[in-house]
């Protein structure tokens, strides 16, 4: 059984390795400032570390992974927000949150749906292979043809994704260079992705 003093070790060594990606970010300078006249620069640049490396990440994820209070980390990303050093943005039910100024609308979208297991399965295997059908993306991935096509059709809808012809990414370059850069916070399949990626910087458009 974790005692209160093992959690707390536990909640300062995460908050302090997130810091330290806070720290070597173009953000620390803000994030450090923001926090200066309160104590609180610990958790304000683990929030600007952590979104350094998972941008798009939702409320929750920010509070479960840095181990915060729900109220605490209210308090961060308001702060934050307020003083433009992260920013906002809606993605269905979601609150996400990235770098401020780091990320155009459609990166943005990108990486709501690159959090997500299915989509981001879909668009990892269709910049691998960009012939992949709705078939062979459903088996890929394990999941069925109609789960395929409810998450294809909303993904068309943001402008990640073209029906016109099979299934093509939108800036397929774009979204590549999205997935490797942050390949570990999105699991084996982007890692994988990312360790060939000069395979695929090859796209027409």
């Amino acid at each position: 059984m974790t005692t209160s003093n093992g959690v707390d070790d536990e909640k300062r060594a995460t908050l302090r390795r997130f810091a330290a990606l806070g720290a070597a970010s173009p953000l620390a300078g803000l994030s450090e400032s923001a926090a200066a006249d309160t104590g609180e620069s610990d958790a304000r640049d683990a929030i600007a570390g952590y979104l350094s490396t998972t941008p798009g990440a939702h409320f929750s994820k920010i509070r479960d992974d840095l181990q915060l209070g729900t109220g605490e980390t209210q308090h961060h990303l308001r702060r934050l927000e307020e003083l433009e050093v992260i920013e906002r943005y809606r993605d269905g039910d979601y609150k996400r949150f990235v770098p401020a100024g780091r990320f155009d609308e459609f990166e943005k979208q990108a990486l709501g749906y690159l959090r997500r297991e299915t989509p981001r399965g879909m668009l990892i295997e269709l910049l691998r292979n960009p012939a992949a059908t709705g078939g062979d993306l459903a088996a890929a991935l394990d999941v069925s043809p109609p789960t395929v096509s409810k998450y294809a059709g909303e993904l068309e809808d943001e402008g990640l994704l073209s029906r016109e012809d099979g299934y093509a990414v939108e800036r397929p370059e774009t979204v590549l260079i999205l997935v490797v850069r942050h390949a570990d916070s999105f699991g084996d399949a982007a890692r994988q992705l990312a360790r060939n990626a000069d395979q695929f910087l090859t796209y027409d458009g």
